[in-house]
């Protein structure tokens, strides 16, 4: 069986599907550049990418991961809060104070967040566990 691409539409409409979090709990402003980071912008599917700031305690994030990594565009981990967890292979995530410091500068009020940016402006964010499928 090949692995299914997700368009990203349905990406975005599967991460949208978080019933606990309403547009007002979230404090990542959409527009809003990125703090700075080490990494430069994608210049593939028009500069768009996708940033998961995510932290030890997330609990099991495959599925998130596999909805991430399905949308086909470039992925950046950021591993805040100074414990090292685990990114999917081919992931390399950014960890340490530097990371942490990304994180708080967003103002990021839970973890997992997913973020669509597009060059270094924040396009759509994502606060919280995730519940999507991409069927």
């Amino acid at each position: 069986m090949s692995p299914r691409h997700a368009p990203l539409l349905t990406l975005l409409l599967a991460l949208g599907t978080v019933p606990s979090l309403s547009s007002a709990d979230a404090r990542v402003r959409l527009g809003d550049a990125l703090p700075a980071h080490p990494w430069q912008a994608s210049a593939s599917a028009e500069g768009r990418e996708v940033v998961v700031v995510y932290s030890h305690d997330c609990g099991d994030l495959g599925d998130l991961w596999q909805a991430v990594l399905n949308s086909d565009l470039p992925v950046r981990a950021v591993n805040a809060e100074g414990t090292p967890s685990p990114a999917p292979a081919g992931v390399n995530p950014w960890r340490g104070d530097g990371a942490t410091a990304f994180a708080r500068a967003l103002k990021v009020s839970a973890y997992p967040t997913v973020l669509l940016v597009q060059g270094d402006r924040i396009l759509n964010a994502w606060e919280g566990d995730f519940t999507g499928k991409l069927e």
